[in-house]
């Protein structure tokens, strides 16, 4: 199983679909193309060493036990997956939306734009997505790096390190 894979196994598809008003269908496609702009993003921050000391700083603020007894996505705290997306994205969210949008239209099968809550603009399914998954990965990389077996597990500061566990989580997508 790929570590996406394992990410997207904690997400309650049934709960996350209605919170969005979409199918399952669609909701697994946009979290599945989301993951990757996400990911990258970090990658992104860790290969400086300061995005890197940031980054784990970052890391440790979020509690790895946030998949402990099931996901509550209502627990969520969306201002601080807007922070988070703010720090990876700088002001590019809604560009990286826009992308990820037409990522999963290809995924779901040449869906056209707005016929599955797809679109552009603050109000689109992968926008409203976004806040969501960003402090899930961030309590994902949480536990790889208090003992999950990632690469950092022994230089969780280090760019490197960190960027090794990114692209090792990248790395799982090829198949997708």
């Amino acid at each position: 199983m790929s570590e996406i894979d394992e990410i997207l196994a904690q997400i309650p598809l049934p709960s996350l679909a209605a919170q969005l008003g979409v199918d399952e269908r669609t909701a697994e496609a946009a979290v599945r193309s989301a993951l990757p702009a996400l990911v990258g993003g970090l990658q992104s921050n860790a290969a400086s060493p300061d995005g890197a000391a940031s980054l784990a700083g970052a890391i440790e603020q979020h509690p790895a036990t946030l998949f402990d007894g099931g996901l509550d996505l209502g627990g969520l705290d969306l201002d601080d997956g807007a922070k988070i997306l703010g720090h990876i994205f700088g002001g590019g969210t809604d560009q990286v939306a826009q992308q990820v949008d037409a990522d999963m239209g290809a995924q779901l099968g040449g869906v056209p734009e707005g016929a599955a809550g797809l679109g552009g603009g603050s109000g689109s399914l992968v926008s409203r997505l976004l806040p969501m998954l960003a402090p899930i990965v961030m309590a994902f990389l949480a536990k790889r790096l208090q003992g999950g077996g990632g690469p950092t597990s022994s230089a969780p500061s280090s760019g490197g390190g960190l960027q090794d566990m990114l692209g090792s989580i990248l790395g799982g997508l090829g198949g997708r």
